[in-house]
């Protein structure tokens, strides 16, 4: 998410769930099993997001590009905290696929005020539905013809540099730009409103113009020094060296692809404070005796609390299925440039926040 300026600090902000929130939900969870469906059909897919979400709100951003620079230097102690085969929540863009390909959750849920978002995760959907590998996907994405030589083996640096001075044309543009719009609404059979193509069109010719060098700010202005590149993105790693983007390799884009694929991330349309979308995940885990293992909110809390909203969203988030190991990652803003991630250590602050919630400002 992030206001137009770059976020400067993530944190992992921690346990959510200790007293009260550990509640039944994890006891019954390892008892007998969640029922998380393995796959979705296409028509229960498309009746989560319609059903799930609210009417969409306004942002002051197109967001299609995360500005969180770092946000991968939370990723080894996050998968540390979480307990596997949980159920990933998230706000955003693209930034989610790189904590789902390190958490490997059984399902998703990506809420966002935004229907652009909506529409920018199904043009994702398409995307790695389409694409047999990093390399392809990249194409499609940027709509550049794929350079010779790339291989499975190939690091997210090697692809980023072939595709530097790869060929793109605006025959090509369209013909990814249909291919993505025959897969939503012919082979799924979504039922894309006149509103969703054009929102599709418009986003996939972002990516097409400003290439891998697009930056959060690119569709509002020439962009922002400060602010990281597609290609940043994806090249970077985390305070180990390690690169964890979701093209950081083959094995991290499979995660992904394969979820996409049956249909197992699910972008829904909310307000973190709204009636709707927040309760209905949390419902439709509880009743599958499922449990959140993550739940990622980039800075939406201080909108929230800029807004008066804050105490309404503790309640819908202190409804959902948690255990001792369910963990929020939120980013705040660092003191100087140079300040990087950083992990906090305050162990259950965010149980006490969501867990009283009549408490906070």
């Amino acid at each position: 998410m992030g206001r137009p300026q770059v976020r400067r600090s993530l944190v992992v902000a921690l346990t959510l769930a200790t007293g009260l929130w550990a509640s039944s939900f994890a006891s019954a969870r390892h008892a007998s099993g969640d029922t998380l469906p393995s796959r979705l059909t296409d028509e229960a897919f498309w009746t989560l997001i319609t059903s799930f979400s609210e009417r969409p709100g306004s942002f002051p951003s197109d967001n299609l590009l995360s500005n969180e620079r770092s946000l991968q230097d939370v990723v080894v102690e996050l998968v540390q905290r979480t307990t596997p085969d949980g159920v990933y929540l998230g706000v955003g863009p693209e930034q989610n696929f790189t904590y789902i390909a390190a958490l490997k959750p059984k399902m998703a849920f990506i809420v966002d005020i935004r229907r652009g978002n909506l529409d920018l995760h199904l043009m994702y959907k398409a995307l790695f539905e389409l694409s047999a590998d990093r390399a392809e996907f990249v194409s499609r994405l940027f709509s550049r013809r794929r350079p010779a030589g790339l291989r499975s083996s190939s690091s997210a640096a090697e692809i980023f540099d072939a595709y530097a001075t790869a060929e793109t044309n605006e025959s090509l543009y369209i013909e990814n730009l249909r291919a993505v719009v025959n897969q939503l609404a012919k082979t799924h059979g979504f039922a894309l409103g006149a509103d969703d193509t054009l929102r599709l069109q418009r986003t996939h010719r972002a990516f097409y113009t400003h290439g891998p060098g697009i930056q959060y700010s690119s569709t509002r202005n020439v962009g922002r020094r400060d602010e990281p590149t597609y290609r940043d993105l994806m090249l970077a790693t985390a305070q180990d060296g390690l690169a964890r983007s979701y093209l950081a390799s083959e094995e991290a884009f499979a995660v992904v692809k394969d979820l996409e694929t049956r249909n197992l991330i699910v972008p829904i349309i909310g307000n973190f404070a709204g009636a709707r979308a927040i309760r209905a995940v949390a419902e439709y885990l509880a009743e599958r005796r499922a449990t959140v293992s993550a739940f990622y909110l980039s800075n939406v809390e201080e909108y929230l609390r800029r807004d008066g909203a804050w105490k309404a969203f503790c309640g819908n988030a202190a409804g959902l299925p948690v255990d001792d190991h369910s963990t929020i990652v939120r980013s705040v803003r660092g003191d100087t440039p140079e300040a990087g991630f950083r992990l906090t250590s305050e162990l259950g602050a965010m149980s006490q926040e969501f867990g009283e919630c009549d408490r906070q400002p």
